[in-house]
């Protein structure tokens, strides 16, 4: 066995070692700040980089690609070193937060020079100004504009000894929404889903139940527990009323004990990552319960709402649905397709807004011109009120309300349905007169940060010009003072100069420089430096010159903050009713979107109502249609009655592979998701009840992580939809049972079909190879059987995509193998197998066929439990709140029980 190392640090007898100085008073610092923040990357600001030492700088190099240095020994040690220039921080910021890092940065809080009053060893006082997570960042450069930000808060309330509902507080920093909703404990991968958040944070209770371990494990989000006590939801209640200076929230709503945990701890992971500074956040809205269709995240990974498979938003519905023009709209849009609505009336509102803009084009066409020109105002408000806005933040709340006034105004023309006209009063509160004092403050060419200066409009402010002029008149003065040197000295070659060691000095020849140093030249020229031919000098009127040009420097910097700050103020002063423009802008955005994507791909408007219909003439996939047309090709369009009276219908569908069976599934599902988000829908007509659930089990894969096969998650999903399905939802599968074996797979499949007929009884869509199921068509009597048609031409397969009552003959499958390019000879002895497969299956007697078997309706669903005697025990039980008792309070409720119980006998 190697010998294990050692260290020749280590060889020296401890007498003849140095001690150990410690570590340098810089170091100290660092050390003492990173302690201050133990889980993340500290970025220790030194002069014009930031830089990171120790572990932080391994991971930082590793995650960067930049070199790690040394500096300096710590426990003898070399300390590892690199860092990243400041003015380009944002960047490595960015790709250190996509790779789920958290940064610390700590900035130079004095000017070294105050800390050399301290002495000649004294540190630059640092401080961490804020800390930067993935749910917290409001840069332009480090957000994606089309995505919300969201920050996710989780709390939980018990509803019974064995069940919680959970609160979600969703919060996106970069635009001030906050909103409240929530869910039962079955429910919360869905809600997760749905939200899509950037990190989460909740309590370490919540994050150690067993029972949620492995969802937080899973999440792509980042995942921040806090500590229970801090999370209490009288506390957290305190805390809301003091982030919004209110005394009572009522004027908010009523809330959850489970909605007010979640945000008061969102608030408390604001108020830290932040460091004292106040984001402006809109007031917590709640969202009703069952207002939005439930889909969980399975459906929403099989539909591809939002993402592909693959995690890219290009081949997903988002992306074949988005016409809008601005970011807001954007991040808007994927909001209203991840929630679509479960109110009827919210739905026709909608589409009534989208139907007027379809019939006006040159009202759509304008509106779309000036929402174009419209910046994201919602996230240039959000850093305003974070101090950290720039001038051209500034520049985008002027030309926002601009835009908001303009289109205020362009809708005034017309006579608008009731969801336009609300938006075009909101637009109107957009004050002209805020906007009219950015356009004066403001210059037309502005730096990115203020500290860069020069942002302020000639004219504006008559102190800042008369220091801009001195400093621009600098060069002419300097010039008319070196020929006045010039020619009292008659040295023609005298030349007034400037570095940063000696600032302003006067040079002239060796010989020139001998004679200022006597007799009247003398009175004048102060000597700084010799040099080898030339000498250096100064003079009174030179130093006052150069005093007064960097005097007015500063004092232009300083006068520039001063206005960048009363006009930051004159904004937050009208924070809420900004916010309501920006949503106002969102608004009219995805409207117009709609509209845009209905008159360009001639989609029609759906019949939405609170019945159980589900009728598409005509209907197409757009996610495929949009590909096809890129190519060219034509889209075969198909219809689908799923329509039932008091229940719904099940739609068997059979086929070859490749024939469209899952691009028929899945696009009434889509279907579904756009009309009740409001949108008009790829279909030449449809007429769709409310759908409360929508589930789709289309595709599978393994799940190594978790030990499943894929048939284990085939079953895990199909057993969710099952158990949850009402006779509202909509279910779509597809080939159940085809991960087994065949007579396990077709029972299984076949129990399926009976069990969503007779007990979800919900509209369904069902694809199999089983054709053995297709004879239930006879049995039950809201089942019926549609095929994917194929035809045979040279002894060639044609898929003609085109979806018709009645069965497949066969699967086709030997010709699929051919067009996938299976070797000629594999399939030629697939073939000569099938064939024999199919005359022994033919010989066999007595096999049972699915006519002979029982079917499902006859086996009775099992009986509830019988009732317990009701003592009044369970009534008096329900009345009591266990959260809100104080121990005391407890104990006397357990008394007060068991004498009433003793009182009954």
């Amino acid at each position: 066995m190697a010998a294990p190392a050692v260290r020749m640090t280590d060889t020296k007898p401890a007498a003849n070692r140095a001690p150990d100085p410690g570590p340098t008073p810089m170091m100290a610092q660092y050390i003492e700040i990173k302690a201050a923040n133990p889980g993340s990357l500290l970025f220790y600001r030194m002069g014009d980089f930031y830089e990171l030492f120790f572990r932080d700088a391994e991971i930082a190099s590793r995650a960067l690609g930049i070199v790690l240095t040394k500096r300096g020994k710590h426990a003898g040690d070399d300390i590892p070193m690199c860092g990243v220039p400041v003015e380009r921080s944002d960047d490595y910021l960015h790709r250190l937060i996509a790779q789920g890092h958290r940064v610390a940065v700590c900035e130079q809080t004095e000017e070294p020079s105050e800390a050399k009053k301290r002495g000649p060893k004294s540190v630059v006082r640092r401080a961490v100004v804020r800390l930067v997570t993935p749910g917290t960042i409001t840069e332009d450069r480090l957000l994606d504009p089309a995505r919300a930000n969201l920050l996710l808060a989780v709390g939980r309330r018990r509803v019974s000894e064995s069940e919680f509902a959970y609160g979600l507080a969703a919060l996106d920093i970069s635009t001030g929404r906050f909103s409240l909703n929530e869910v039962r404990a079955a429910d919360l991968p869905g809600a997760l889903a749905r939200h899509d958040p950037r990190e989460i944070v909740l309590s370490d209770a919540i994050h150690a139940d067993p029972a949620l371990a492995r969802l937080w494990q899973e999440l792509p989000a980042a995942v921040t527990p806090l500590a229970q006590a801090e999370l209490e939801p009288a506390t957290a209640e305190r805390r809301i009323r003091e982030f919004y200076g209110v005394a009572t929230l009522d004027g908010f709503g009523s809330f959850s004990r489970a909605e007010l945990a979640a945000a008061g701890a969102a608030l408390l992971y604001v108020e830290r990552t932040q460091i004292g500074a106040r984001p402006a956040l809109q007031p917590p809205a709640r969202e009703a319960g069952g207002s939005t269709l439930a889909i969980d995240a399975a459906t929403r990974a099989n539909l591809e709402l939002t993402r592909t498979l693959s995690g890219e938003r290009t081949g997903s519905l988002l992306d074949a649905i988005d016409r809008t023009v601005s970011a807001s709209g954007a991040r808007l849009l994927a909001e209203h397709l991840a929630g679509p609505l479960t109110d009827v009336g919210a739905i026709l509102r909608r589409q009534e807004a989208v139907a007027f803009l379809v019939e006006d084009g040159a009202l759509r066409r304008a509106l779309r011109d000036a929402l174009a020109r419209a910046p994201d105002i919602a996230r240039a408000l959000s850093r305003v009120g974070l101090g950290r806005a720039g001038p051209r933040d500034l520049a985008a709340l002027r030309d926002g309300l601009d835009a908001a006034v303009a289109l205020a105004e362009r809708l005034s023309l017309a006579a608008l349905p009731a969801d336009l006209g609300a938006l075009r009063d909101t637009l109107g509160e957009a004050d002209p007169s805020l906007a009219e004092v950015l356009h004066a403050a403001l210059a037309d060419e502005l730096p990115l940060n203020r500290r860069d200066g020069n942002f302020v409009r000639a004219g504006y402010h008559p102190e800042i010009d008369e220091a801009r002029l001195l400093g621009q008149d600098s060069r002419k003065v300097i010039a008319g003072l070196q020929a006045r040197y010039a020619e009292e000295t008659g040295c023609r070659t005298l030349r007034i100069k400037h570095n940063n060691q000696l600032g302003y000095f006067i040079e002239v020849p060796q010989a020139v420089g001998e004679a200022c140093l006597k007799g009247v030249l003398r009175e004048t020229f102060v000597h700084r430096q010799t040099m080898i031919d030339a000498m250096r000098f100064t003079s009174v009127e030179l130093g006052d010159l150069e005093s007064r040009i960097a005097g007015a420097s500063d004092r232009a910097t300083a006068l520039e903050a001063q206005v960048f700050e009363d006009l930051a103020g004159r904004v937050m002063a009208q924070a809420a009713g900004i916010a309501r423009v920006a949503d106002a802008l969102a608004a009219l955005d995805v409207a117009a979107s709609h509209a845009e994507l209905a008159v360009e791909l001639d989609w029609s408007r759906p019949l939405v109502d609170d019945g159980l219909a589900f009728a598409v003439e005509g209907g197409r996939h757009p996610v495929v249609e949009a590909a096809l047309r890129r190519r060219g090709e034509p889209f075969i369009a198909n219809a689908c009655d799923l329509s039932g009276e008091g229940r719904g219908r099940i739609r068997l569908v059979t086929g070859p592979n490749m024939g469209g069976k899952s691009t028929f599934l899945r696009q009434n599902a889509l279907i579904a998701v756009l009309a009740q988000m409001g949108a008009f829908v790829p279909a030449s007509r449809a007429h769709l009840g409310l759908v409360d659930r929508l589930f789709s089990r289309v595709g599978a894969a393994d799940d190594l992580a978790r030990g499943q096969s894929t048939f284990m998650v085939e079953m895990v999903e199909t057993a969710a939809i099952l158990n949850q399905a009402s006779r509202r939802s909509l279910v779509i599968l597809d080939e159940i049972g085809r991960g087994t074996a065949t007579f396990d797979g077709l029972s299984i499949a076949w129990a399926c079909l009976e069990h969503l007929h007779e007990v979800n009884a919900c509209r369904a869509l069902f694809a199999t190879h089983f054709h053995e199921l297709t004879a239930l068509g006879e049995r039950l009597p809201r089942l019926d059987n549609a095929t994917l048609k194929v035809a045979e031409h040279k002894g060639e397969v044609v898929f003609l995509h085109e979806v018709v009552p009645g069965t497949a003959e066969r699967s086709y499958g030997l010709q699929v193998a051919r067009l996938a390019g299976l070797p000629a000879a594999v399939v030629t002895r697939a073939g000569a197998i099938l064939k024999g497969l199919e005359k022994a299956e033919r010989s066999r007697p007595g096999r049972p066929k699915i006519d002979d078997l029982p079917l499902f309706a006859a086996i009775a669903p099992p009986e509830p439990p019988p009732a317990e005697p009701d003592d009044g025990l369970g009534a008096a039980l329900d009345a009591i709140d266990p959260d809100s008792l104080t121990p005391r309070e407890a104990l006397d409720a357990l008394y007060r029980l068991k004498r009433d119980r003793a009182a009954r006998g």
